[in-house]
């Protein structure tokens, strides 16, 4: 069956506020950060092919690529992921996601016309309770993405999605921090999901 939505994960970056941790292998209630944003992608689109942008892992089953240079940065590594999807719709998503579920996936499928009603645009973002645009939990048109990255020269993920004008989808449901950039945020994502069990090596 042809997929209609692929996914890219960027799962390089150094984590400086996490002290120079493996975040992406970081685990929340038994699973990695990077296992749970792959499986909501997997749940919503079971025939969707993930490409994560970082280095080789075991788990999750995905295609691995690296960026050039690794740890360049969010606009290298989607040029390195993008050119793997085939799908017409391609999810964009980091890897510290933890409260990331399937339902998200539609929401912003659909906010974007990819699910087939009304009207298509661009793209779809989630957007925190302040209305900050969350530049890396997005879905978007593949050929509309390709063309902005073949325009595009500067390495600002902003510069590049913000003049697509994607349709804004409001982040509900979820207890305090939807991303993990800090050692306090892994805590409060633990304690909202259940700990990891011990002796999981993080």
């Amino acid at each position: 069956m042809t997929s209609n939505l692929d996914a890219v994960v960027l799962a390089g970056g150094s984590a400086t506020r996490m002290g120079g941790a493996d975040k992406p292998g970081l685990t929340v209630a038994g699973r990695t950060l990077l296992e749970r944003v792959v499986h909501a992608v997997l749940a919503h689109t079971p025939e969707a092919d993930v490409t994560v942008v970082g280095p080789r892992r075991d788990h999750p089953h995905a295609r691995y690529v690296r960026e050039d240079p690794p740890g360049g940065g969010p606009v290298p590594a989607l040029r390195a992921g993008l050119p793997h999807v085939r799908a017409p719709w391609v999810a964009l998503l980091a890897a510290d996601l933890p409260h990331l579920d399937p339902e998200h996936v539609r929401a912003l499928l659909a906010a974007a016309g990819g699910g087939g009603d009304g009207a298509e645009s661009a793209g779809a973002v989630l957007v925190d309770a302040s209305g900050r645009e969350q530049w890396l939990t997005g879905v978007w048109r593949t050929d509309t993405l390709r063309g902005a990255l073949a325009a595009y020269e500067g390495r600002s993920l902003y510069r590049l999605l913000g003049p697509l004008n994607p349709v804004h989808v409001p982040l509900t449901g979820v207890p305090g921090d939807f991303d993990v950039d800090t050692p306090e945020a892994l805590e409060r994502v633990r304690a909202d999901l259940g700990r990891a069990a011990p002796g999981s090596g993080d």
